[in-house]
């Protein structure tokens, strides 16, 4: 045995009073002689680390105080059960991971509806303890768990052998310290006290870390340094923190440890302070119509904050109301657990009800309404539309009448009745023309708004052909039906359409049509006979001919019988002819209500005759004077075609002798030749040369064309120069040189212009005058700055300075005063005449001249003179005011300004308040 005992740290577990902690929501009434509940709050209990399957652990005591009739058990765990005695066992074979393992044991009275909760701890011992010390499945008092004392847990425990006491040191598993959220206080609230033996002989300082204690959220939990008091300064909240793990540390006065901090559980005991909420408040689906009872429709979901192991979490869900509750109150069923909705009854039918309205509750305690918390939420269920409703024609029988050759009209519109879901596959119909149109006369077209059948004409029908159509159509839908409908009836019907005449256009059976001829026939030549054909067979109408385009004006058409004869000769070289053949349109109108017409085109391919003869190409060549290579190729152009063209013939007339003299014609091919010097040398000059080309027809033409040649001198690479060129232009040495000499003096002439004028411009600059010319102030109007003279001087009325046209105005004036500005009436005296160009020595003359000039002149502008403005006449209406005058003697009485009201009150405030003043 050592020298010391070692002293241990025990922990002291003051349980304060909680209220209803361990029990649930329900009130606990105090009783004098029985109240209902546990034996113990707490039961702690010694388990090995393996339990077999249906092995006895536990029995709690239970008294409801009525015999416990009908008392339930259960727990938060599904690892163990309750049997009705009270007994705790294994709901199966498991092993416990923990040194502890803690879970609640509920006790559920039927018939006060009442439910009641204890704590159970089971603690994992070691084998020696287990087969020693503690029974199996026997309750662990607490009592037995120290040696000493019933309120002390030692950490340590002792063992004796042959040399004395010893002690064997080994940690002790605290007990967790359950708290239950949402308590009332007051705050602080104790929980434990935790002390060391060795306080008696050492001042001891307690102290707790951890989160709760000096870590976020702080000081959740504090200790009494000096009693190892520890406290709760708030009400706990399971949903913000389950749990707390704290240490606890003992040291003396200088801080130094005095025994091994040792670990605190402090678990949060969850309370139903939770309602369930939905996820959303509101929820849509929808089903098809006519399901089968059990067809899922949608899934609610709510949450419950509180601990889900435990009836607080656990939500449980039910129907409230179903709105309209036909054609049963009981639509709908939703599974308490998983909250799937779906159908318990038949009879959804979209027609008669489109949507449900359900009210869905969630309560938690496992749907207990008297305990648990609900809340509630919409299921918005659609009743979705099948193709159970045929559609059907409102009617068995159509018509409609339609005009001949019209396309692209509707003939008649068929109505249709469907109580599916509008604008929907279910409801949109479909026409189909089952018999009476072999030809595809008409089509049905479903109006997207009205879902009518608009039967439409296609292709033209014939009134001569058809006077009537019996048709037979079908209506269906997009979606096919739904199984088990059928097609009513109804769905099909008949469309009688009747065909109206009208008078239609003569029209030419072959259009366009080809003939064939050979140019140049006479005038008045039948060509063919282009008549029309009237397809209106039951109308007696004539039909008349006439033109309607003939570019060349060449033929005639009979009005009557539509024979075709020439106005002209027909020449297939025209311009109007294309590709041989030319064309032209004619006209056949009926005489119907209202008159139709067709127009049918000709067209006349011409047969080519020899009627052109060949032209020379080209019209003029070169050459050189010398023969050498440098000869000309000539060929023709014929406007004919072959074979009334090549191959030409190229020959040089015999008249004039020179021709075949001078110029000789070698053959190249059919349509080329070569026209070369015979003699060895030809004077530069222009020259005639006859040619006669004889085209290949039947029978042959011949032209004589002239092709003028230039012979002129060349150089040694045979080309003509320059002064050859003009040469053979027909110009002599003579001629040329005068040309040169006029344009030499041409450009003389202008040289000197040019020189004239410069010395011309010179002498004016270099000629100076007495007077500048800028200061020159004859006749001149001199501007001087001026500053303005205000608002007044802006406006100027320049008529005043210009003489008038008239004198009427003045002249017709009568007698009195007149404006001294005005220009004088009647003979006006002479006056010398003012200088017009003064001698520019004698500045100081003329501007005294001009000075008098301007002084003797009264039809001069007055500039400064005394404006007197129209007479108005004579006599007023008014008064003189000259009486008025501002010395007042004093003696006039102005009281009555009183009189006159407030607008007068200042005047008579001045003038009649002179006494009281």
């Amino acid at each position: 045995m050592s020298a010391g005992p070692r002293r241990r740290l025990l922990l002291l577990l003051l349980l304060p009073v909680w209220g209803s902690a361990a029990a649930h929501n329900g009130d606990l009434t105090v009783r004098p002689t029985c109240k209902p509940g546990f034996s113990e709050q707490d039961y702690t209990a010694f388990i090995s680390q393996n339990i077999m399957e249906g092995q006895k652990l536990l029995k709690v005591k239970f008294n409801n105080c009525a015999g416990n009739k009908g008392v339930r058990y259960e727990t938060n765990s599904l690892d163990f059960k309750v049997r009705a005695d009270g007994t705790l066992f294994a709901a199966h074979h498991l092993q416990v991971p923990s040194k502890q393992l803690i879970l609640v044991v509920t006790a559920w009275d039927p018939q006060s509806l009442g439910r009641w909760e204890a704590m159970v701890r089971f603690l994992v011992a070691d084998k020696s303890q287990h087969n020693g010390h503690k029974p199996k499945g026997r309750k662990a008092l607490p009592g037995e768990l120290v040696q000493q004392q019933s309120d002390t847990l030692l950490p340590w425990r002792q063992h004796q052998s042959a040399n004395g006491l010893r002690r064997q040191k080994r940690d002790w598993v605290i007990p967790p310290i359950n708290v239950p959220e949402n308590s009332r206080g007051p705050f602080p609230q104790q929980l434990v006290r935790i002390r060391s033996d060795k306080d008696k002989e050492i001042h001891i300082r307690y102290s707790i870390t951890g989160v709760g204690a000096d870590q976020p959220p702080m000081e959740v939990f504090n200790i009494d340094p000096v009693s190892g008091r520890m406290y709760v300064t708030r009400p706990m909240d399971r949903e913000e923190r389950a749990s707390y793990h704290l240490r606890a540390h003992a040291v003396d006065m200088n801080g130094n440890k005095v025994e091994n901090p040792i670990d605190l559980y402090i678990y949060v005991i969850d309370m139903n302070d939770n309602r369930p909420e939905f996820i959303n408040q509101v929820y849509n689906g929808s089903v098809d119509e006519g399901s089968k009872p059990g067809t899922y429709v949608m899934t609610v979901t709510a949450n419950d904050a509180d601990d889900a192991t435990t009836a607080n979490g656990m939500v449980r869900y039910r129907i409230v109301t179903q709105t309209p509750q036909s054609p049963s109150q009981n639509m709908f069923t939703i599974n308490s657990e998983t909250g799937d909705i779906v159908t318990v009854a038949a009879g959804l039918d979209r027609e008669k009800v489109q949507q449900y309205i359900v009210i869905v509750q969630a309560t938690d305690m496992e749907g207990n309404l008297n305990y648990g918390l609900s809340n509630t939420a919409t299921a918005i269920i659609t009743v979705t539309d099948v193709n159970d409703n045929p559609p059907e024609f409102t009617t068995s029988t159509y018509s409609g009448e339609v005009p001949e050759n019209r396309v692209e009209v509707v003939v008649a519109n068929l109505t249709v009745l469907d109580r599916d879901q509008p604008h929907s596959p279910n409801w949109n119909a479909i026409y189909r023309i089952i018999s009476g149109d072999p030809s595809g006369h008409f089509t049905i077209r479903t109006d997207p708004v009205t879902n009518e059948g608009m039967v439409t004409v296609v292709k033209a029908v014939d009134y001569e052909m058809n006077r009537a159509f019996m048709l037979t159509v079908m209506v269906s839908n997009q979606a096919p039906l739904a199984s088990g409908i059928q097609m009513s009836f109804q769905s099909t019907a008949g469309v009688t359409i009747s065909v109206t005449d009208v008078n239609e256009a003569p029209y030419f059976p072959t259009n366009h049509k080809l003939i064939r001829l050979e140019e140049g026939v006479p005038t008045g030549t039948v060509l063919t006979t282009f008549s029309a054909v009237d397809p209106d067979r039951f109308m007696q109408q004539a039909v008349r001919y006439s033109k309607l385009s003939d570019p060349a004006n060449w033929l005639n058409i009979n009005a009557t019988n539509g024979q075709i004869t020439t106005a002209a000769v027909l020449d297939r070289e025209s311009d109007y002819i294309k590709n041989n053949v030319y064309e032209a349109t004619f006209l056949a109108a009926d005489n119907g209500i209202p008159p139709a017409s067709g127009t049918g085109t000709l067209q006349i391919y011409l047969i080519d005759i020899n009627d052109n003869a060949p032209e020379l190409l080209p019209k003029e060549a070169q050459i050189c004077e010398k023969p050498n290579l440098n000869v000309i190729n000539i060929t023709a152009a014929d406007a004919d075609i072959d074979p009334n063209v090549g191959p030409f013939v190229f020959e040089l007339p015999s008249v004039p002798s020179a021709v075949r003299k001078n110029w000789t014609i070698s053959r190249l091919n059919g349509d080329y030749a070569q026209l070369s010097l015979r003699i060895m040398y030809l004077e530069a000059g222009v020259y005639d040369v006859p040619i006669i080309v004889t085209d290949s027809g039947n029978p042959p033409l011949y032209n004589t064309s002239v092709i003028k040649v230039k012979v002129c001198p060349c150089d040694e690479n045979g080309d003509c120069t320059t002064i050859g060129a003009v040469a053979a232009a027909g110009l002599g040495t003579g001629a040329i040189i005068a040309i040169l000499i006029c344009i030499i003096i041409l450009l003389t002439m202008v040289l000197l212009f040019v020189v004239w004028m410069k010395r011309r411009e010179k002498e004016r600059h270099t000629k100076q005058l007495l007077i500048d010319p800028e200061d020159d102030v004859r006749d001149n109007i001199l501007k001087y700055d001026e500053e303005g003279g205000g608002e007044e001087d802006q406006d100027y009325d320049l008529s005043q300075l210009q003489q008038p046209e008239t004198m009427d105005h003045v002249l017709n004036k009568t007698p009195g005063v007149r404006r001294v500005d005005e220009r004088p009436i009647g003979a006006e005296p002479q006056y010398p005449i003012r200088p017009v160009i003064p001698h520019p020595g004698d500045i100081g003359d003329f501007i005294n001249e001009g000075l008098r000039a301007a002084d003797n002149d009264p039809t001069a502008p007055p500039y400064d003179s005394l404006l007197v403005f129209d007479y108005e006449g004579s006599g007023s209406t008014a008064g003189s005011v000259s009486s008025l005058n501002s010395s007042s003697s004093g003696d006039q009485d102005y009281d009555y300004l009183n009189d006159w009201g407030p607008r007068f009150k200042k005047l008579a405030d001045m003038y009649g308040g002179g006494e009281e003043d």
